[in-house]
């Protein structure tokens, strides 16, 4: 495997993991705050992530490449309001499609084509997940004002229930 390739697959186990303590930050704000359907919409969040993260590790021993663990930062963002941690949740999720595309990018300028075959499962993924904190955002500005419609909405993301992905490597 081209080194760079390795580097930046072995970056994305630290970044997906940093994905899941961040949606478990936002979890936590949203118990403190009284509306643990959202609570557990980002608790699955933070699943799904950690199952991503295990996905590159699980990848590179299959391809006998070495995994580097490197510490998870911790995540630092204060938020105001119900709508700035769903904006957080969006941006977020922008900049992790863009280290997938790097890691394409890289994978396709030297031919791994092993690499980017993986790689395409979450090329799909990342448009899903983009548009699901884009959906959370246009819930939040329509209905969010209205006490009644956002305790609906809490409660529509409360039946959120956690399903590991489908990739076989």
């Amino acid at each position: 495997m081209d080194a760079k390739v390795h580097e930046l697959l072995n970056q994305q186990i630290n970044k997906e993991f940093y994905s899941a303590y961040l949606y478990l930050d936002f979890s936590n704000y949203f118990e403190e705050v009284g509306l643990d359907g959202f609570a557990n919409w980002y608790k699955i969040q933070a699943q799904e992530e950690r199952d991503h993260a295990m996905l590159f590790y699980t990848y590179l021993q299959n391809e006998d490449q070495k995994v580097t663990l490197k510490a998870i930062a911790k995540p630092d963002k204060e938020f105001n309001c119900h709508m700035d941690v769903l904006k957080a949740g969006l941006e977020h999720e922008k900049y992790v499609t863009s280290l997938i595309n790097d890691i394409y990018g890289a994978a396709y300028d030297v031919r791994d084509f092993r690499t980017m075959q993986f790689l395409d499962w979450f090329v799909k993924e990342q448009g899903e997940e983009e548009t699901n904190a884009n959906d959370l955002i246009t819930k939040m500005e329509l209905f969010g004002s209205d006490p009644k419609s956002l305790y609906m909405l809490n409660q529509e993301l409360a039946a959120r229930v956690y399903t590991a992905p489908s990739l076989v490597l």
